[in-house]
């Protein structure tokens, strides 16, 4: 049977307009170590790539519907979202058409919030803590969506030269989309990714990415680790392949960061 909602879910977006920067990663694994602690999370996955539903164990041949069609209209949502390997957590899975829908959403009404009407439809019939948005590596029409749909922004930032140039294009576009069509939207934090310690070049962009955006950025830092890239192609998130390794306790540590993140945000509302 299923259980209705007593309270809104918190809604995040995994976003970053450039790719290959560990985002769908980070929401594959932190949204396990979220479940893990027993949190009931819906991964929607609005990545046209399909990436973190195969890592969550959801081939495409077993994608009979997903976000593609909750966003045109043609399911309900409920009727999209599938369980995944890890108790307490479901996908709305990515399927190849939605490749196209940053063409056909340009004609549909309230074109930018097909996404968030789709969540308020999941929300009246499952019992969730957090939604979390695997946006895709653009600044589209699906992006969007997740930005007007979220609560707030987790950007996954790579440990790079150009890592603080493409962060300032995403943060002109959160507040574009704060000013005109989602005035709550925050931003909830920077992770650094494929932090490399044995790299000059790492130390220089954590430290400069903290001098530019203090408590924005995590303490938590994502180590490149063979196993986080091993885990997607046997469709586990890495915490299931291999629980021990540096990267799974990274992620395991971010969850536990942004938890406290969130009771204290919490605290500040209620005070």
């Amino acid at each position: 049977m299923t259980q209705i909602s007593s309270s809104k879910p918190r809604i995040l977006a995994i976003a970053n307009q450039k790719g290959g920067v560990g985002k769908t990663t980070t929401a594959i694994n932190l949204a396990t170590a979220l479940a893990a602690v027993g949190k009931k999370i819906l991964v929607v996955d609005l990545d046209p790539q399909g990436n973190a539903s195969t890592g969550f164990g959801i081939p495409p041949e077993n994608r009979d519907v997903g976000s593609y069609d909750v966003l045109i209209g043609n399911v309900p949502t409920a009727e999209a979202i599938r369980p995944s390997i890890i108790p307490g957590l479901s996908v709305l899975p990515a399927t190849a058409d939605l490749a196209a829908a940053e063409l056909e959403l340009v004609d549909l009404e309230r074109r930018e919030y097909r996404l968030a009407d789709a969540i308020v439809e999941a929300v009246g019939r499952l019992s969730l803590d957090y939604v979390m948005i695997d946006a895709p590596p653009s600044l589209g029409l699906l992006t969007l969506n997740a930005l007007v749909a979220a609560d707030a922004v987790l950007v996954p930032l790579q440990c790079e030269f150009f890592a603080l140039e493409g962060l300032s294009n995403l943060m002109r576009t959160i507040d574009r989309v704060r000013e005109r069509l989602n005035p709550r939207l925050t931003i909830q934090g920077v992770v650094l990714t494929m932090f490399d310690k044995r790299s000059n070049l790492s130390e220089a962009v954590a430290a400069d990415v903290r001098q530019h955006l203090g408590d924005l950025v995590y303490e938590t830092v994502i180590p490149r680790n063979v196993r986080i890239s091993e885990a997607p192609s046997h469709g586990k998130p890495v915490l299931l392949y291999d629980l021990r390794c540096a990267g799974s306790q990274a992620y395991v540590m971010l969850a536990s960061e942004l938890l406290k993140r969130e009771a204290a945000l919490a605290s500040e509302v209620v005070a």
